[in-house]
């Protein structure tokens, strides 16, 4: 795929639909709907170019990556594609959890507090990804969305166990169907 250049939309096989933002002697840079920035070789691509930003003079449609990278990211942002950069609470940053078998015969499993705090943000971002995707389904009814809507709601009452281990209050999971 040497014909890449910013501003090309892609549908990539795993990632979905993609703006190119910055393309590399091996890599390129794609902003992704649904899952934000992701650097992909170029070797091993696996996305089909939907189109590409109209060039007769390379001089006059050069993008300035870092505006377009700007205004890729607002788009994400403002449909909640980003992932915020949440925090772990300072208390178990180095910690690590146990996972103590009733039979003392078994090996106890320990997991580091960061590896299972990353799990559990990267399940809340899921979720929102998911919130959005039933909301703005154009095939489901009002009713097919609040329906499934309630299943995310009783997830995020199931993930309020877990707001030990966040930092900030206003990262913390609430059972009212919103995590913000």
């Amino acid at each position: 795929m040497n014909q890449l250049s910013p501003g090309t939309r892609i549908d990539h096989d795993r990632y979905g639909l993609g703006v190119v933002s910055l393309v590399n002697l091996t890599t390129v840079e794609v902003f992704f709907e649904r899952g934000g920035r992701v650097e992909l070789a170029k070797n091993n691509l696996n996305a089909k170019i939907l189109s590409q930003p109209e060039s007769n003079n390379k001089s006059e449609s050069q993008i300035d990556v870092q505006q377009l990278a700007a205004a890729i990211e607002d788009v994400l942002e403002r449909y909640g594609a980003l992932q915020k950069n949440i925090e772990l609470g300072r208390k178990w940053e180095g910690g690590t959890m146990l996972l103590q078998p009733a039979n003392l015969n078994l090996k106890p499993k320990e997991v580091p507090i960061e590896v299972f705090f990353h799990k559990i943000v990267m399940a809340r971002d899921r979720l929102r990804v998911l919130e959005q995707n039933i909301n703005s389904h154009p095939v489901l009814t009002d009713e097919e969305k609040v329906n499934l809507q309630q299943y995310i709601t009783r997830i995020y009452g199931s993930f309020t166990t877990f707001n030990i281990l966040f930092e900030n209050k206003e990262d913390f999971f609430s059972g009212g169907g919103k995590a913000d």
